[in-house]
């Protein structure tokens, strides 16, 4: 993942995403420490104090938790934290925003609904 000050996100989102990231694809497991500040900062070429607080956002929706002196580490409930947060905050957006956009361009629900078929074949490989 490239963090950059081009995106539309703001740095310290991003930090947080590609920890949520590692989490989900399994790079980080509960109770495993995660980089440290200074570590991100290394890695992405950014200001620790915009990587601590990416880290700090995360420790606040309680999927980092401290160990005072040793770092952040992922909580148990980290995983069903981010994929509970995803689904209900960051894909009901998007769907909501391509309902919107199919409603510009007077795309019915159903060929809306076979476009995301569609994609989804293409996705797993079962395309024509």
């Amino acid at each position: 993942m490239m963090i950059g000050a081009d995106g539309n996100k703001p740095i310290y989102i991003q930090i947080s995403d590609w920890i949520e990231n590692e989490i989900l694809n399994g790079n980080f497991r509960e109770d495993e420490k995660v980089c440290s500040q200074y570590k991100l900062a290394e890695i992405f070429n950014i200001n620790p104090a915009t990587a601590a607080k990416g880290l700090n956002l995360l420790s606040d929706e309680e999927i980092l938790y401290n160990k005072r002196g040793l770092g952040k580490f992922v909580s148990r409930e980290a995983r069903a934290l981010i994929l509970d947060k995803r689904k209900n905050q960051t894909l009901k957006g998007l769907v909501r925003d391509t309902v919107i956009e199919a409603e510009r361009l007077d795309v019915s629900t159903e060929e809306l609904i076979d476009m995301i078929k569609a994609v989804t074949k293409i996705r797993k490989g079962d395309a024509e």
